[in-house]
């Protein structure tokens, strides 16, 4: 892979907090994403899945993780299996991973080829009682295609029926929710990356540029550091298109006089960056903008303190819309008469703020974690409040990536400006 090699204690210590969370005598199975066609020969570049790159650090097609903690042969209890380089795949594709390399990568020290799987995993069903099968439980997931975890599912219960399925989901969005050090330092390297990029791009940033111009500005920047680009489709939304949420096309000129909404992040590793920016044009905040700009960072920096352990996420959400109001109605865009008849369940701030304010940030972008349990140290989340006006043109949001600690939290992404001072400044250095 293009990132260098990461530290394999990573994926030793994600296995064992998974597996001192599985039920006596199981066995957990975890399968890797398919290669998915486009159009003709054609294939889309191969991404890992979440899960079993979270456990094993595999970042390889047709690989399956089999964890078993109570196999009755030790060298069972973790092992993986792998496509074997045939002199087809080395001239065509390049070598896949070694054993050795698997090894080196994962901490695994039994591996076997892909091959030998339906032998081996007999086996080991003979010993085990309960199995752990994996899905794609995220709250916002919208699978349309069947995956190879998927089919493996259908397979596993046609051929073994008689054992008791259970479901690893509920662990992982426990487990993955908390970063160990080490992973908070990959995820350092791709807050530091798009740092980078932001920095670069802050000084092309002027009249007339259009935004898939700034968008590869961006891309070198990450490519030569070593990231395999965007860790999701990058919003460089300048004027009324900054008011528009999932804004890709990426295609507008930018115009003197309006702000840019950049969010964008590098990935690195398979760990996700997240950050939005808004930037005047033409180097300089208006009054009017600078009054929404600091009324959105207030909202920002109240936000950032308000998340930390024993917090449920929740609370916390509610407690930002109560901030928000204030400073919408300091700026009169709503007023008392709108919050006393506001809908609870569609408060009036969200007229001009109507999306949450946090998510969990990992492997996924939009990363797997718990609602119904507290904020926990080592958790890293978003926080990235936003005004939205398309009446003037006007959108601006400001994102940060934050690992929650004991006594407050770590800002992954604190070298980007976001002091209007400081924003003027470097775009007219």
């Amino acid at each position: 892979m293009r990132y260098l090699p990461l530290d394999r204690n990573i994926f030793i210590e994600n296995r064992k907090r998974f597996a001192a969370q599985l039920a006596p005598k199981s066995l957990a199975v975890f399968n890797s994403n398919d290669i998915y066609p486009t159009g003709a020969d054609g294939t889309m570049p191969f991404r890992q899945a979440s899960d079993i790159f979270h456990l094993s650090g595999v970042d390889q097609e047709e690989s399956i993780l089999v964890i078993f903690p109570n196999a009755f042969k030790p060298e069972h209890r973790e092992i993986l299996f792998l496509t074997e380089t045939n002199e087809h795949i080395a001239i065509w594709e390049g070598e896949k991973l070694s054993k050795e390399g698997a090894f080196e990568v994962s901490g695994i020290k039994t591996v076997y080829w892909l091959s030998e799987f339906e032998k081996v995993f007999k086996e080991l069903m003979s010993h085990a009682e309960n199995v752990y099968l994996n899905s794609n439980e995220h709250l916002r997931a919208n699978t349309i295609v069947e995956t190879r975890e998927a089919r493996f599912v259908k397979w596993c219960k046609k051929n073994f029926n008689l054992h008791t399925y259970k479901r690893s989901a509920p662990i992982l969005h426990e487990v993955r929710a908390v970063k160990s050090s080490m992973e908070v330092a990959v995820m350092q390297i791709a807050a530091d990356i798009t740092t980078k990029g932001f920095n670069r791009v802050i000084k092309a940033i002027k009249p007339g540029i259009t935004e898939y111009e700034l968008e590869a500005e961006f891309m070198h920047e990450f490519l030569i550091n070593r990231s395999r680009g965007f860790a999701y489709t990058p919003i460089i939304a300048s004027g009324y298109n900054a008011c528009v949420l999932h804004y890709i096309e990426n295609n507008a000129t930018c115009n003197d006089g309006d702000l840019i909404l950049f969010d964008v992040g590098a990935e690195y590793g398979n760990y996700a960056c997240d950050v939005s920016r808004a930037f005047p044009v033409n180097g300089r905040f208006t009054q009017r903008q600078k009054d929404v700009y600091n009324a959105v960072l207030r909202v920002q920096k109240a936000a950032i303190a308000l998340l930390r352990p024993g917090t449920y996420l929740a609370e916390f959400h509610k407690e930002v819309g109560d901030l928000m109001t204030k400073e919408l109605l300091d700026l009169k865009l709503i007023d008392s008469t709108d919050v006393k008849n506001q809908n609870p369940e569609w408060p009036a701030y969200k007229k001009y703020f109507m999306h949450g304010t946090s998510h969990f940030l990992g492997i996924d972008v939009h990363d797997v974690g718990l609602w119904t349990t507290p904020i926990k140290e080592g958790m890293v989340f978003t926080c990235e409040p936003g005004i939205y006006l398309p009446g003037e043109n006007l959108g601006i949001r400001i994102e940060d990536d934050l690992v929650i600690t004991k006594e407050g939290h770590i800002n992954l992404t604190e070298g980007i400006p976001k002091e209007i001072e400081a924003i003027e400044d470097a775009m007219n250095a």
